[in-house]
């Protein structure tokens, strides 16, 4: 039984992220064109508890892990807990969607505008030290964020948050 109020209001939510970021990988898999030759990748389950453990150990000693990162499947899920961190650049990317959950605490990002001196720094990825009209939002505990590619995007987490991250792969345009 889970005690702690705020486990059970993401365990609540989280599934509706994950639900999010698969249905829009469908609809990026489906309006390309792209079908299964072989064989599906085998289904998996994460229970409450293997989630919650997972994020408890994060939260002791802050930095990333996979939830499910495959070549096989179109996205990826990751979970990170950070401390008084705050991005260099602006990211965007030509082929990859992002949707945040946060579990836990707070963070701020700087969404959109117009990239300036960008820099790649890998096919189809870029930086830029700054982006002229962004907008600055701040995200708390069970807040969700969808950030298409091409959106340049910037984070800063003044004091500490937990989030969950999914990346879905998408055509470059």
């Amino acid at each position: 039984m889970i005690q702690d109020p705020s486990r059970r209001n993401f365990l609540r939510t989280a599934p509706a992220a994950t639900v999010a970021g698969l249905a829009l990988s469908e609809v990026v898999l489906y309006r390309s064109g792209a079908a299964q030759s072989t064989a599906p990748e085998p289904f998996q389950v994460f229970t409450s508890e293997t989630i919650g453990s997972m994020v408890h150990g994060l939260e002791a000693s802050p930095g990333n892990k996979d939830l499910v990162k495959t070549p096989a499947l179109p996205f990826s899920i990751t979970f990170t807990s950070e401390q008084k961190k705050s991005a260099k650049e602006f990211e965007y990317h030509e082929g990859r969607h992002h949707i945040f959950h946060i579990i836990e605490g707070s963070t701020t990002f700087e969404l959109g505008g117009t990239p300036q001196s960008p820099h790649s720094t890998a096919p189809g990825e870029w930086l830029a030290p700054t982006s002229a009209g962004s907008t600055l939002v701040t995200l708390h505990k069970g807040d969700i964020l969808v950030i298409p590619k091409g959106t340049p995007h910037k984070r800063s987490t003044e004091e500490s948050v937990t989030l969950s991250l999914v990346s879905i792969e998408s055509p470059r345009s």
